[in-house]
């Protein structure tokens, strides 16, 4: 298994819905410096908790540090670069959504009328 997909599998895999800082500096081991400008450029927003030293990221934001990283560590691409992918990323996730939801009506709507034809 690739480390994106080693990744991917422990996104997928976790049943929790927040996750240190610091688990994930160390589980995809990146600097601080990276996880600030991504916070910088509000790729990523972490949780603050009261009582607490450590920020949280939610399982978006860990997806999004995952892929940030491969974009710039890979495929060489700046920040503002990363900013407009995944944001392209998140439109088209949205619409494959809608068109499911559309399709599924749909499918609904043939079987309602096919049961009224027999």
């Amino acid at each position: 298994m690739t480390y994106p997909e080693q990744q991917t599998a422990w996104i997928t895999n976790m049943a929790e819905k927040f996750w240190t800082v610091t688990e994930v500096i160390r589980r995809f081991e990146i600097d601080g410096d990276f996880l600030r400008n991504l916070e910088e450029e509000e790729i990523i927003c972490p949780v603050c908790r009261e009582n607490a030293s450590d920020k949280l990221l939610s399982r978006e934001d860990v997806e999004n540090l995952r892929l940030a990283k491969i974009l710039s560590e890979e495929m060489d691409v700046n920040l503002p670069g990363i900013e407009v992918i995944l944001q392209m990323r998140k439109n088209m996730l949205e619409m494959r959504n809608q068109f499911d939801a559309i399709l599924e009506d749909l499918a609904k709507y043939l079987q309602e009328r096919l049961k009224h034809r027999l």
